[in-house]
């Protein structure tokens, strides 16, 4: 046993300090970046916000509404492979969508169909688990880079400097960063593991562009200001599922509750989406998520307005022309207190 004592931090431990800018409006900031995948080669340009791959949030539907704006969609792997092949089927090869899928046989195999039915319409694959630290894990990732070198492929889970690096160089082109820290999850108090998502963000963005790959920072956004702190500390992407439920895109149930309605959240490793699609929570394993109802909100589209709006006046503060100027800019300053609570939360 050891204990690391220096003090790791979250969204909430920080604030952004301002500095002096030549801006003179909020439309003159450019919040879309572009790569070039270390593995794949492909070239990337586009607003770098993902809609997480949640039966709730990486939907087809979402994927219509996002994708045309610039942003990316994650779908779900529980979609039937005849609707898989009918979507990619008649998607234009430019649009940033990714199938995602585990690492069991039975992922790969349904993949290997589906591909093989589109042709080369799946250019983006999320390769996605809870634990990104198994060999087994590492493993598949070295068998589908090998089987599919062309594919812009982003895996985790992992929280740590050395895992990404790994990751990286085992074909990764985008690790996925984050253990614990959505609104859904309940890893950390059912495992007591996890890592505060901002210093994880800030070194694994250290660790992967130090090899010229990427990270997706993953959870943990509940409003605006937290994606702009995200990007200020390195992430390249940002997969936000929370923040994007509850809309008529997101395919949750909508339910009265309490004289309004209301649309069922819930994590991919709950109870309610064991019993959904593994015919409940083995007897090895323990739920890692919750249910919850959020507020049924509308189209999605304001709430895009809402975030890509608080990004780009995170950006005028600090100066940013682009997006991508963001981290060179940004000191964070250490805080006890947020928001003015006296009036609540809004």
């Amino acid at each position: 046993m050891r204990i690391e004592e220096d003090i790791k931090l979250d969204f909430k431990d920080v604030l952004i300090r301002p500095k002096r800018s030549t801006l003179t409006s909020r439309s003159e900031v450019d919040i879309s970046r572009e790569f070039v995948f270390r593995h794949s080669r492909r070239k990337y340009h586009g607003i770098p916000i993902i809609g997480a791959n949640m039966d709730t949030v990486g939907t087809f539907e979402m994927a219509g509404a996002l994708v045309p704006q610039g942003l990316a969609v994650a779908l779900h792997k529980h979609y039937k492979e005849s609707d898989l092949e009918a979507f990619f089927g008649q998607r234009s090869a430019d649009a940033t969508i990714f199938y995602s899928m585990g690492i069991t046989a039975a992922d790969y195999d349904k993949f290997r169909r589906v591909a093989d039915a589109v042709g080369d319409a799946i250019e983006y694959v999320c390769v996605d688990v809870a634990n990104g630290y198994t060999k087994s894990f590492v493993d598949f990732l070295g068998k589908l880079r090998a089987a599919y070198p062309r594919i812009t492929l982003m895996a985790g889970n992992v929280v740590t400097g050395e895992m990404t690096e790994e990751l990286i160089l085992d074909g990764v082109d985008i690790v996925k960063v984050g253990i614990g820290p959505g609104s859904v999850c309940t890893t950390r108090k059912m495992t007591g593991v996890g890592y505060p998502q901002l210093s994880a963000i800030i070194e694994c963005a250290d660790a992967a562009h130090g090899l010229g790959g990427l990270i997706c920072a993953d959870g943990g956004c509940t409003s605006p200001g937290d994606l702009a702190k995200a990007f200020g500390g390195g992430a390249d992407f940002i997969m936000l599922g929370g923040m994007l439920a509850g809309h008529d895109e997101s395919a949750g149930e909508v339910v009265e509750h309490e004289g309004g309605r209301k649309v069922r959240f819930y994590g991919m490793s709950s109870r309610t989406a064991m019993d959904r699609y593994a015919g409940g929570v083995a007897n090895y394993r323990a739920s890692e998520g919750k249910e919850v109802l959020v507020d049924y909100r509308g189209p999605v589209e304001g709430t895009l307005q809402d975030i890509l709006g608080g990004v780009r006046s995170a950006c005028t503060y600090v100066g940013a022309r682009r997006l991508k100027e963001l981290s060179k800019r940004t000191t964070f300053i250490r805080v006890t207190q947020q928001l003015n609570e006296v009036f609540g939360r809004s």
